[in-house]
């Protein structure tokens, strides 16, 4: 299956602070149960009756930084191959059964874990629990199958990346954004190493990680714990844990250059300035930064009257967009970034120049409390409608979870967003806005010659 972008979209960043009451020590989001198989499988229950379906989301606590040296894009193909058939299912029968049932489908892969979901009515749910619960243990693969599905992985890279220049510079700002650590290679793979990728690279790596004990199950929509938990028990339950190895991922070492980064390519018409800084994940030591960084994402890029689009936009009539991102989900580190494209007309040295002009500013003169108190506003107010959405609670909790998160730091997420101060936000942009731990990235239009 095609896998959706690995990267959280801004209405799933955004809800995780969702909600928040009058008194942020009672706030609430989801109120999800959760219980824990014989086996060690976890299990999560959001109730959502606003339509008689459901969304049944497996998330596996393994993805593209866990893959062995040169097997770079292994988790992604084994998602692909998972649908391929079981002792009990031919290739693609699994996908059948569920169109024929009304339902929905797919999977994505992400640096740190791999999920497949289905979205059903609720009477179908017991259908989609037998049969993913079935290609969790097994699975059959063999090279008729597996080769072609190579080729079609070699196909999709070249499609999504080779041909997309603000795809070829985003994996190549990776490459320079981490010296070491795993992050720096492509979820989807480098293509020398997809071609060496085959049926017993595929199956080593799907017998090492995916056990019931290395994954959660998470059911979201018009059902309760007490239908769901027998359910899990009869068709998940039976399925044996095994020994899954730790997650140990090679550190990245202090960072003591600046990179910089252009690609010119005669397919780009706008050009684009990104700055990345590297920044700490909310399961990362420093976690606490995290709060602080996520209202000043707010401050300097949420929307229309954030500080750079109103600088670089509006005052200056510089650029035609500008904003910031704030990616905190990593197992082990994120990113803080900046990004802004010129106007016809303005070189994007004067879009750089007046970009970190910004930066500079924030470092010097910090926030106010009057800007905390709307980005705080802002986020309720885009926020409110989390509980409408039946696919944001459970990647929400996907993500969450398989990357060393509780249930409970997801709820208590509205407190602690709203216990940020400025203080808070000035100290944590001066620890991670160093320029030694960014990169720099351009798209230039190629010149004529």
């Amino acid at each position: 299956m095609r896998p959706l972008p690995s990267c959280i979209c801004s209405i799933i960043a955004l809800a995780f602070v969702a909600l928040m009451s009058a008194d942020p020590a009672e706030a609430r989001v989801f109120d999800p149960e959760t219980f824990t198989l014989d086996n060690g499988m976890q299990v999560v229950v959001i109730t959502n009756r606003r339509a008689p379906i459901v969304t049944h989301m497996v998330w596996y606590k393994v993805g593209a930084a866990d893959e062995s040296p040169g097997e770079s894009g292994n988790a992604h193909f084994l998602e692909h191959l998972l649908f391929k058939g079981t002792k009990t299912l031919g290739p693609g029968e699994f996908s059948e059964i569920i169109a024929r049932n009304g339902g929905q489908e797919n999977a994505f892969t992400s640096q740190d874990y791999t999920a497949y979901f289905q979205t059903v009515a609720r009477d179908r749910l017991e259908i989609v629990m037998r049969y993913e619960a079935d290609r969790m243990v097994n699975l059959v693969l063999t090279d008729d199958v597996v080769l072609p599905e190579r080729d079609v992985i070699l196909e999709e890279r070249r499609s999504r990346v080779d041909n997309s220049p603000g795809a070829q510079l985003g994996e190549t700002m990776n490459a320079a954004a981490y010296l070491n650590h795993p992050y720096r290679l492509p979820v989807i793979g480098w293509e020398h190493e997809i071609r060496a990728l085959n049926t017993q690279t595929a199956l080593a790596f799907y017998r090492k990680w995916y056990a019931p004990n290395n994954a959660v199950l998470i059911v979201a929509g018009d059902v309760s714990s007490d239908e769901v938990r027998p359910l899990a028990e009869k068709y998940y339950g039976k399925v044996a844990a095994r020994p899954v190895p730790e997650r140990r991922r090679i550190e990245e070492p202090p960072q003591n250059a600046a990179r910089r980064v252009t690609l010119e390519s005669a397919q780009v018409r706008q050009p684009s300035l990104t700055i990345r800084f590297l920044a700490p994940s909310v399961s990362s030591a420093v976690h606490a930064q995290t709060y602080p960084l996520q209202v000043l994402q707010e401050i300097m890029g949420g929307g229309a009257t954030s500080r750079l689009y109103r600088s670089l936009v509006v005052e200056q009539g510089l650029a035609t967009s500008a904003g910031a991102g704030y990616d905190s989900s990593g197992l082990d580190s994120g990113d803080f970034s900046f990004y802004a494209s010129p106007r016809p007309g303005i070189e994007i040295e004067q879009v750089e120049q007046a970009l970190r002009a910004e930066i500079t500013r924030l470092l010097d003169s910090g926030v106010t409390e009057e800007e905390v108190a709307t980005a705080r506003q802002r986020l309720r107010a885009s926020a409110i409608y989390a509980r409408d959405s039946l696919g944001t609670a459970p990647n929400i909790f996907g993500r969450a979870l398989t990357t060393g998160q509780s249930v409970e730091d997801v709820e208590a997420w509205p407190a602690r967003i709203e216990a940020v101060t400025a203080a808070q936000i000035d100290a944590a942009a001066r620890a991670v806005l160093r320029d030694v731990q960014s990169v720099t990235g351009l798209l230039l239009p190629k010149p004529t010659s």
